[in-house]
């Protein structure tokens, strides 16, 4: 198959890594420099050579905050039987985007990123394939991720976005507090230590990226349920309520066992 990867940063370079070698592939970047490092693969910079090339199906792996800027750059080049599709881990607006573009199309969002998995070793990470859209499509990445050895799971963009609210705004927003109210230590320990990790590489993401995962609708309530757990455990702290506290540790380890044991 041709495949065009649309940006060839860290993501855009490890589907061109993954695919090359099974198919024909081409990547079109604007910096030259950021394909200093891609190999056995076509480098565009101009969009007449996407026309030259056809391809039968496009990778849109630019950063999120220009997803639909860049179908919309490279849409009057694409042959009109390719598949267009997305790996963006925030999908606003990408249904109804894609609904008027005329393509068949295919969202998909593997749900790790360079900061913090070992792309070497994925068998314990998760992808997400979106329900609509076109058929082959969805096989084709299905088949993409089992090689790899994800965890796939199907939903639909609403369900998605729902998942999204739920795995990813409580760690961010969890990370925000933390971050907002440490203090530099001389002497860290090693929770202190791990949790700095975790801020850093959180905040390393794209500002865009960040802002969007928050802004979700369903995010919202998310950060509530947040605010109500240190409602109560603020009030436990402030009484001293031993009892309180041991009730509160059994229930969120209850929380832990059970998604430990669902996930075995």
């Amino acid at each position: 198959m041709k495949i065009l990867i649309l940006g060839a940063g860290k993501m855009g370079s490890f589907f061109l890594d993954l695919l090359s070698f099974d198919h024909e592939t081409a990547v079109y970047e604007k910096d030259p420099k950021r394909m200093r490092f891609t190999y056995n693969t076509q480098r565009f910079t101009q969009l007449d050579e996407i026309r030259e090339f056809r391809p039968e199906l496009v990778i849109n792996a630019v950063t999120v905050k220009y997803t639909i800027a860049a179908f919309d750059e490279v849409m009057p080049y694409l042959p009109d039987d390719c598949i267009i599709s997305d790996i963006a881990s925030v999908k606003t607006g990408l249904k109804e985007y894609y609904e008027q573009t005329g393509h068949r199309y295919v969202s998909t969002h593997p749900m790790f990123g360079p900061t913090f998995a070992n792309l070497q070793q994925l068998s314990e990470e998760n992808a997400i394939i979106i329900t609509e859209g076109d058929y082959m499509g969805r096989i084709f990445f299905k088949e993409l991720y089992r090689q790899l050895g994800l965890n796939i799971y199907e939903y639909t963009f609403e369900e998605h976005d729902q998942t999204v609210a739920y795995s990813l705004s409580i760690p961010f927003v969890s990370t925000f507090v933390f971050a907002a109210v440490m203090k530099h230590q001389d002497a860290p320990g090693t929770t202190f230590k791990r949790h700095m990790r975790i801020a850093k590489g959180v905040l390393n993401e794209d500002d865009y990226l960040l802002q969007e995962v928050l802004f979700n609708p369903y995010t919202s309530g998310q950060v509530a349920q947040i605010r109500s757990e240190l409602k109560q455990l603020i009030e436990i702290i402030d009484n001293k309520d031993a009892d309180g506290m041991a009730a509160y540790l059994k229930k969120i380890r209850d929380n832990v066992r059970r998604d430990i044991e669902i996930n075995k």
